[in-house]
C-alpha cells in the first residue's frame, strides 16, 4: 500500500538507516537526508509529507530549519516531527515554538516508532 512520502533527515547513518528501515517495512515511502542543503533539496523535489527532523545537523541547526520551511512554505508546509536525543521538557517548548508539529525523542522505541509516526501524517483526502 502506497503512503504519503516521508523525509528522514539525521546525519547518523545508523538512525537513519534504522528509521528508514522502519518505516519502509510499514509501508512507506521513504526519502533521507544527511544535512541541511540535502534536507532542502529533498523538500523540493518529493513533496513529502512528512519530515521527521533530527536538531542537531552538521551544517544546520534543525529549529532553523524548521522555521525557513514553516516561513517558505507557508500553507503548503509539511508537516514536521523533531526527531532528538535532546528530550527535556525545555527542548519539546524549543521544538514547538520553532513551529515542529511533533517531537519524539532518541533513542527511539522501535516496538511503537511506526505507530507514533502514522499519528503525525495527515489524513488522506
Amino acid at each position: 500500500m502506497l503512503r504519503s512520502p516521508i523525509l528522514v533527515v539525521d546525519d547518523n547513518s545508523m538512525i537513519l538507516h534504522l528509521i528508514e528501515v522502519l518505516l519502509r517495512d510499514a509501508g512507506y515511502d521513504v526519502e533521507t537526508a544527511t544535512n541541511g542543503r540535502e534536507a532542502l533539496d529533498a523538500i523540493s523535489r518529493c513533496r513529502p509529507a512528512l519530515v521527521l527532523m533530527d536538531i542537531q545537523l552538521p551544517d544546520a541547526n534543525g529549529l532553523e530549519l524548521t522555521r525557513m520551511l514553516k516561513r517558505r512554505e507557508a500553507r503548503n508546509s509539511p508537516r514536521i516531527v523533531a526527531v532528538t536525543a535532546y528530550a527535556l521538557r525545555e527542548d519539546r517548548e524549543r521544538a514547538f515554538a520553532a513551529g515542529c508539529d511533533g517531537f519524539i525523542a532518541k533513542p527511539i522505541d522501535t516496538r511503537t516508532f511506526v505507530e507514533r509516526v502514522a499519528s503525525f501524517l495527515p489524513e488522506p483526502a
